[in-house]
């Protein structure tokens, strides 16, 4: 049985992630993204899941930083998670008894109307996450009356549910990745995601321009480009890179050959299927046997076969 770390404690949304991603996994929580993976580098753990970001709030730029840095890890897996917070609270709490609120700040941000609304009077507090405010909520004594979290939460700490799906929108989804040390790729589906982080190797006029165009003219869609400080000074930074397809497709390959030859550095983060199951539009002359076409055409004209 695989251990998988993932981000702590028991009641999180990660733990329900994992869960899903990969059911018969022992499951070992983690106090933050940071830890989750270094687990995984040191070998407590076979793997880990972590957020990736969120339709609302954006990239989890936490994960982004942690895979960037220190040993490589590779993505293998994602997964799509409909966000549904509840209002939870020791039995017998009654919602217009509720003085004290114990939440994340992004759980606060996305039930701020429910809030609002239904617990005006309310004094609404922190916490390092939401499976962390239903625990403290649990406790005897506990000086706040409610949390706003995941409904496992509740299932973990032995609280009520008082309102479910009080969230703003019904339609935020989190995106969650499962890690490993590097070894060989998911095969290929046709419906892929490829991720990885280039370092510029200086900073120059069009330098941006030159990394997008490698991927343009080869018909690689981008997804997702997320600039992020190196730590190395003010203006230094590095770009993730997210795009339709598999590293072994010609085009991608192509791509981010072509990353390696005009970057510092590139970190490879992983090929693994689309948690969507969606197809790219590939276009025209950026196919596999468009590309190996091309490349017999060339090696006969460098043997004077015109």
């Amino acid at each position: 049985m695989s251990k998988l770390a993932y981000l702590g404690p028991e009641g999180t949304f990660t733990e329900e992630a994992l869960r899903i991603l990969a059911p018969e996994a022992e499951r070992l929580p983690s106090p933050n993204v940071t830890a989750a993976l270094e687990a995984v580098r040191r070998g407590e753990a076979d793997g880990a899941v972590v957020p990736m970001e969120n339709s609302l709030e954006g990239a989890i730029t936490t994960t982004l930083d942690e895979l960037a840095r220190g040993e490589s890890l590779l993505i293998t897996a994602e997964l799509l998670l409909p966000v549904e917070f509840s209002l939870l609270a020791r039995p017998g709490t009654e919602v217009g008894h509720i003085k004290r609120v114990f939440s994340h700040p992004a759980a606060i941000t996305q039930c701020r109307n429910f809030i609002a609304r239904e617990l005006p009077d309310a004094v609404v507090v922190a916490a390092p996450s939401t499976a962390a405010a239903a625990q403290e909520v649990a406790l005897p004594g506990s000086p706040y009356d409610a949390a706003i979290a995941a409904r496992i939460a509740g299932e973990h700490y032995g609280l009520v549910e008082l309102a479910a799906r009080i969230g703003d929108r019904t339609d935020t989804v989190t995106r969650f990745v499962q890690v490993s040390r590097p070894g060989p790729l998911p095969e290929p589906t046709g419906a892929d995601r490829t991720s990885l982080v280039v370092f510029l190797a200086d900073d120059h006029p069009g330098a941006l321009q030159e990394m997008l165009t490698e991927f343009s003219v080869r018909g690689v869609n981008l997804s997702r480009i997320e600039s992020r400080p190196t730590g190395d000074g003010i203006g230094r930074y590095f770009f993730h890179f997210e795009f339709e397809g598999h590293a072994a497709d010609a085009r991608v390959g192509e791509a981010i050959s072509g990353l390696h030859r005009i970057s510092a550095r590139v970190r490879f983060l992983g090929s693994y299927p689309r948690a969507d199951g969606l197809f790219p539009q590939i276009k025209r002359g950026t196919n596999d046997g468009d590309f190996a076409d091309a490349a017999g055409w060339l090696s006969r004209v460098r043997t004077g076969q015109v």
